[in-house]
């Protein structure tokens, strides 16, 4: 990756919108603020359609493929000539609601869909993306009709290739025009965004939720029971975040079955992610090593076991998309996961809020870098460094942290901003919160927590002024 550094900023993030950031203006409007600010990347969260139902995650989404509808832009649908009659005004919000932006939105959506507005051009995504669009539509059709997972659809429902009802069908084929909207406004965003000179870092959950089109469509690749359930759930041993590990709760994937079809059910869903994006963050890329899995039904994840990997046999068949790659390794690393990530040449993460524990050797304090990393102040599951430092640390880390940067002012924040760019690591992200200078109420997630995570949202476009100091510090470091 090119020497530079970037912002984190989800799209649900995003000012402006229908009661969610989305798609449309104030996207192009933070696309345009990076270019003030010189930035190189612009890394968002999984765009993946999510559910009330697990919180609006990302991470627990009904599709790893499909967009999340609340993200579409009407004022873009507008611009499309993709809307039958003039977009609402909507309601200034201080969090995102993801199903309330969806029901605003849907009425225009199905509008259009039965005018057949663009139909010529969603004709053509339907024959590039049929291969997962299909089972997305129907999969969609069918939980909207049951309203629970297809673990607990009729025994007819949960077949493949039953023919739907002729209701039904419609209600799959509006799905998929839905996703015809969501990535022809995708693809006109990322256009605007390469155009000024700026990369986009996409993110791949490791797993599919149980709940998933992905799943149902795949469940011979996963570890469970006849009956759908899982005799697994992932997660992670306890660590940094909780002391009782992380329960994800997704089921794992079955690598022996994945092996035998040479990881092409795998493989093709990487391959789409690194079409829509320039590069792509695997999380939870220990996983791809050995992983936690946890017998289903147990509380918590303490109570899991190490489980092989493909390691770099699963690499080997999806070579050419290395070198657009970041691995997420944080965590409990063990040296064979190093040595995988260093043998294909991928970028691992370091983040300073990890380094302040009194050891000169650890791999989170800047003088162990190396260039080949992506380096960040906080990711999406860190507090902000505001609010980190005023209510995670202990008196003697932040001694050692002062100590270490060699003082700082009252902006905690651009402190730490300013030793990630002095660093060698080749990329420096900062989330919007810590470029703003926000505290904790602004944190986007908190691991090991199921509810009032991934809403919030930016009051405003963040003021030119932010993007002149970024820019300063980038000049002064050679970002």
């Amino acid at each position: 990756m090119l020497r530079g550094f970037g912002v984190l900023l989800h799209i649900s993030s995003l000012p402006g919108g229908c009661l969610a950031g989305d798609l449309g203006p104030s996207a192009y409007k933070f696309a345009e603020f990076l270019s003030k600010a010189e930035a190189t990347y612009w890394q968002i969260l999984p765009l993946s359609h999510t559910l009330p139902e697990y919180d609006d995650s990302p991470y627990s989404a009904v599709s790893l493929l499909a967009g999340n509808p609340a993200l579409i832009s009407l004022e873009k649908m507008a611009q499309d000539g993709l809307l039958v009659r003039s977009p609402p005004k909507c309601p200034s919000v201080e969090r995102t609601s993801f199903a309330e932006s969806w029901e605003l939105k849907r009425r225009y959506v199905e509008e259009a869909f039965e005018t057949k507005l663009g139909w010529r051009d969603y004709e053509e995504f339907i024959a590039e993306n049929s291969w997962w669009l299909e089972s997305y539509g129907r999969y969609m059709a069918l939980r909207e009709t049951f309203r629970v997972p297809w673990i607990q659809w009729p025994e007819w429902a949960r077949r493949l290739n039953t023919p739907l009802p002729p209701k039904l069908a419609k209600l799959a084929e509006f799905y998929k025009y839905v996703q015809y909207v969501f990535w022809r406004q995708w693809d006109d965003l990322k256009r605007y965004v390469n155009s000024l000179g700026i990369f986009i870092i996409g993110d791949l959950p490791i797993y599919p939720a149980l709940d998933s089109a992905d799943v149902w469509e795949g469940r011979r690749y996963f570890k469970l029971a006849p009956d759908g359930t899982p005799l697994y759930v992932s997660g992670v041993p306890p660590d940094y975040y909780s002391p009782t590990g992380q329960l994800w709760g997704t089921p794992v994937y079955n690598w022996e079955e994945l092996r035998r079809d040479r990881y092409v059910w795998w493989t093709r869903r990487l391959t789409r992610m690194l079409s829509l994006f320039d590069y792509l963050r695997l999380d939870h890329f220990r996983g791809y090593v050995s992983y936690w899995e946890v017998p289903y039904g147990e509380p918590t994840a303490v109570r899991g076991r190490w489980a092989p990997g493909p390691g770099e046999e699963l690499f080997k068949a999806v070579e050419e998309t290395l070198p657009r790659l970041i691995a997420e390794d944080l965590g409990f690393i063990t040296p064979d996961v190093v040595e995988l990530r260093r043998r294909l040449g991928i970028p691992g993460m370091r983040v300073l809020q990890f380094a302040w524990d009194g050891n000169p050797a650890n791999e989170h304090k800047p003088h162990n870098y190396e260039r080949n990393l992506v380096a960040y102040t906080g990711t999406h599951d860190n507090n902000t460094i505001v609010g980190w430092w005023r209510e995670e640390t202990t008196p003697r880390s932040r001694r050692e942290a002062l100590a270490y940067i060699g003082g700082c002012g009252r902006e905690i924040n651009w402190c730490f901003i300013r030793l990630l760019f002095s660093t060698v690591a080749d990329v420096a992200v900062v989330p919007i919160q810590d470029v703003l200078g926000l505290g904790s109420e602004a944190r986007i997630n908190k691991p090991g927590t199921l509810r009032g995570n991934w809403k919030w949202k930016l009051a405003k476009d963040p003021p030119i002024n932010f993007a002149v100091r970024l820019r300063r510090l980038a000049k002064l470091y050679g970002r």
